[in-house]
């Protein structure tokens, strides 16, 4: 199935969905209109958040797509269009506004439905100087919808009326009848489809997710929808749907580096569906849900159980045995491209599946001492590769490359690795977060399940983790004899050069460690003995065939070389230290 087939089916599914034809849009203001066109009264709909007033959410007639041309919306738009007055310049407002006017007469045309009459007279009485007597200043360029007075407070609006609905309703297409490429049906298409809102970065007017807006998009001779016949239908349904998705508390939508991520789940039991769609939201962090505080907590606390269950390696099947097979889940990653949208990655498969990879994920980042915060979410991960820890410094296709590869159990992304190791020797930072993916890229994509432990491990001679290790105790030496007020550490000055090019520093910080060791043993005897058991235990397991300071390491070697610094500088944190009063037997 399709991705605009899978939304339209979706889009049938959402219990408060637009009708086909409509479209949410947020509305400021209503105005209840007297029979002979007068304005009754002038209804504030906004709400207050915070120091802002925020618009409601209302389902109008679908909005058109405006470019640089100037086209209304019926029965509803902003008070450039519906009132022809506008905070800004202004420069187009009188053809804005005419063009609302003009619109509307030719669309309702002779009709005896008294609210039609009522608009009609509006629209033939209303004069933008009149705007100061009936509206306060800062609604302007807010939203409009339009109300018979008695009618208003029923919320029954001009567009919900029988008259206007059936305009609506028979109101003419562009195109001839052609084969729909989602429904398979014969009916008319959409020359341009509904624009896209929501995912970040895009511009606020929408983007499109399918569009041929250049000549070198279209061909013989099709012009715009028509190369790729859509029916006006099935576009405001998977329009419909990915708009209510992008929402921001509509619980379907988490954001991962640069791609808005939106899933969804379709199964016989609603209620499976919703659980699995609760679950994926706590595997990749920051999905908000609309559920009563009581019901948010029992879903949470059965949410959790599941998840940790997973994250534990077990079968989902024996879990939650119906979600294993009865739950088809669908993912999809956006990102914008100018006025378009690019899909970054696209997954439509089982939930009994993604929980399978999303436990072998978890095994992969699985480290010792985890990160002290909890189960880092996703976007938590990926803001360690970008500098200053800033979302938008993501390096482009990562986020989506790598929820790719972890939704479908496919090699991580070398893009990863390299990053975080440039990461590292560019800030110096090594946390559980960047140790837990340098172990992940080398379990998966090398197989170095061995090589790359969970916790530290005392008898692996990799040569990469060994130097790691062995640096990890050239700086708590230095710490041990200087204090941890020191203006720049040998990690400060050296973590690059050693981790890259061993030879160029180790035996500059092997003989800095003497002077260290030596000045820690003048105060603390026991320590040195311990510092020194433990450097010369690291020594021990090197080759003394090879070399043991090579001239370069690879990526792989870097990374164990990070992993071997990370188990070995929490482990001298681990370790109960040394009684000061212990004297050296060697001494």
């Amino acid at each position: 199935m399709t991705i605009l087939q899978s939304l339209a089916r979706a889009y049938e599914r959402i219990p408060d969905a637009p009708p086909p034809g409509f479209a949410t849009q947020k509305i400021g203001l209503v105005i209840g209109l007297n029979a002979d066109g007068t304005i009754a009264t002038v209804s504030d709909l906004r709400e207050a958040q915070g120091k802002k007033k925020v618009a409601r959410q209302m389902s109008v007639p679908a909005p058109v797509k405006r470019t640089v041309a100037i086209l209304p919306n019926t029965f509803w738009d902003k008070t450039s269009y519906a009132l022809g007055v506008t905070a800004g310049s202004g420069k187009r407002t009188v053809q804005e506004h005419q063009a609302f006017v003009d619109h509307h007469r030719k669309l309702i045309g002779a009709t005896d439905d008294p609210g039609l009459l009522a608009f009609l007279r509006f629209l033939d009485l209303w004069q933008p100087e009149m705007y100061e007597a009936h509206f306060s200043e800062d609604l302007r360029d807010e939203n409009v919808v339009f109300a018979l007075e008695d009618e208003r407070l029923q919320n029954i609006h001009l567009h919900d009326r029988p008259a206007a609905l059936k305009i609506l309703n028979t109101a003419d297409t562009e195109g001839g009848g052609q084969i729909c490429l989602i429904s398979g049906k014969r009916a008319p298409f959409a020359r341009l489809h509904p624009a896209i809102k929501g995912v970040w970065g895009g511009q606020s007017s929408g983007g499109s997710i399918v569009s041929f807006n250049l000549d070198a998009f279209e061909s013989y001779g099709h012009e715009q929808g028509e190369n790729a016949p859509v029916s006006e239908s099935a576009a405001e349904a998977y329009a419909g749907a990915l708009n209510h998705f992008l929402q921001k508390d509509s619980g379907h939508r988490v954001q991962i580096g640069d791609a808005s991520t939106v899933f969804w789940a379709e199964a016989d039991d609603t209620q499976m569906a919703a659980l699995s769609e609760k679950i994926f939201g706590a595997m990749v962090g920051g999905a908000d849900t609309k559920a009563s505080a009581a019901e948010e907590e029992a879903a949470a606390k059965r949410v959790g159980i599941v998840l940790e269950k997973i994250r534990a390696g077990q079968a989902l099947k024996d879990v939650e045995p119906k979600l294993g097979d009865g739950v088809r889940f669908y993912v999809l990653g956006l990102a914008p491209n100018a006025a378009r949208i690019s899909v970054r990655f696209w997954l439509a498969e089982s939930f009994g599946e993604l929980a399978k990879n999303y436990g072998r994920y978890s095994a992969d980042m699985h480290i010792a001492p985890p990160d002290p915060h909890g189960t880092p979410a996703l976007w938590q991960y990926l803001s360690e590769t970008a500098v200053l820890g800033k979302r938008e410094n993501v390096p482009p296709n990562l986020a989506g490359e790598w929820t790719r590869s972890i939704l479908t159990g496919t090699p991580y992304p070398l893009t990863l690795l390299n990053t975080v190791l440039m990461r590292i020797r560019s800030d110096g930072i090594i946390n559980a977060r960047r140790a837990s993916m340098l172990k992940a890229v080398l379990v998966r994509n090398f197989r170095m399940e061995k090589e790359a432990p969970v916790a530290l491990d005392p008898d692996n001679r990799n040569k990469g983790y060994l130097l790691g290790r062995l640096f990890a105790a050239y700086e708590h030496a230095q710490t041990g004899a200087l204090g941890r007020g020191v203006n720049a550490t040998i990690k400060d000055k050296f973590y690059g050069a050693a981790s890259a090019q061993p030879r160029k520093v180790f035996a500059l910080l092997e003989a800095g460690s003497a002077n260290h060791l030596s000045k820690i043993g003048k105060v603390r005897p026991g320590q040195r003995i311990h510092m020194e058991r433990t450097i010369g235990g690291i020594m021990d397991l090197m080759d003394p065939n090879s070399d043991p300071f090579p001239a370069t390491l690879s990526a792989t070697e870097q990374a164990l070389f990070g992993l071997g610094y990370y188990h070995q500088r929490n482990a001298f944190f681990a370790t109960k230290e040394i009684p000061s009063e212990e004297t050296s037997t060697d001494a």
